[in-house]
């Protein structure tokens, strides 16, 4: 017999995933796959000796013979707080769908200041480049960066990074980004504290480096296919974030997909991801395999 919470949570479930908006969406779904085994490694010291902070990743590794396609997973917190558990639900889902997962953190601001978080994130991309990743299954042409709020703002910027000037490291690029709730334009933060605190100033005398911060002002042909997805209602991170990077990308030539959570905000968008990741999955499909 049906029980009523399973009942509300299937409408609920129904009533969220008709309230979207998909732009860019590829003509078919792809079809589905069973769920594949996997095991983790947590606490795994990814950054090199003398590094300014020791940081630790979990590692989501699929069972069965490799190389796999591998996602870098970045959380959010305001560049200020969080952890690896806030996306551990991302990390199980992507794991089930066959990708090697490395959920990653970051030293935080204010007592680091912007670039250290992406330095941090680089460091990550080398770690599954190097010979210790590629013998835990990494293949090293198909890796992905996967961030929500704070963390989608460096997956963002992995994907930019060429273009940052004196950030660019051939050995950090990515193959694809998915990017939710994203910060995209950090000079549209006149006032608060959580971007001045990350930059080390306010945008009236930090501008420059607010754009250098910032990956709408980095876009170029050779950006890597990007699927972002947003709250249609969020305050804090506006949609015009995301409306105005996929616009970016695609004047730019680079393959894009935009996944609007109609009526959600900041919080309510990450917390009932659901449809925007089972699509983000589709689009890492197409893009690593």
């Amino acid at each position: 017999m049906t029980s009523a919470p399973l009942i509300l949570m299937t409408v609920l479930t129904l009533l969220l995933s008709a309230c979207t908006r998909h732009l860019g969406a590829p003509a078919a779904p792809p079809p589905a796959r069973p769920a594949q085994p996997w095991t983790v490694e947590r606490d795994l010291g990814f950054t090199p000796a003398g590094w300014p902070q020791a940081l630790q990743a979990d590692l989501y590794r699929p069972l069965g013979e490799g190389p796999h396609p591998a996602v870098l997973l970045i959380h959010g917190g305001g560049w200020e707080r969080g952890d690896r558990e806030q996306v551990q639900g991302i990390a199980w889902r992507l794991a089930e769908a066959g990708y090697l997962v490395m959920n990653t953190t970051y030293r935080f601001a204010p007592a680091h200041r912007f670039p250290a978080q992406l330095e941090d994130v680089q460091a990550a991309v080398r770690w599954l480049r190097s010979p210790a990743g590629r013998e835990r299954g990494v293949d090293p042409a198909r890796i992905a960066a996967f961030g929500y709020s704070a963390g989608a703002h460096l997956a963002a910027l992995l994907g930019a990074t060429p273009a940052v000037a004196g950030l660019g490291d051939p050995a950090t690029a990515v193959q694809a980004v998915v990017a939710g709730g994203t910060p995209s334009d950090l000079t549209k933060y006149g006032g608060g504290t959580l971007v001045p605190q990350l930059i080390g100033g306010p945008r009236r005398s930090h501008i420059e480096q607010f754009r250098r911060a910032s990956p709408v002002f980095h876009v170029t042909p050779a950006h890597p296919p990007t699927f972002l997805y947003h709250g249609g209602l969020d305050t804090l991170v506006g949609p015009d974030h995301a409306q105005d990077y996929y616009d970016l990308l695609r004047q730019n030539g680079v393959e894009a997909e935009l996944f609007l959570l109609r009526g959600r905000g900041h919080i309510t968008a990450f917390l009932t991801d659901g449809p925007a990741v089972r699509a983000a999955i589709a689009f890492l499909d197409r893009q690593l395999r």
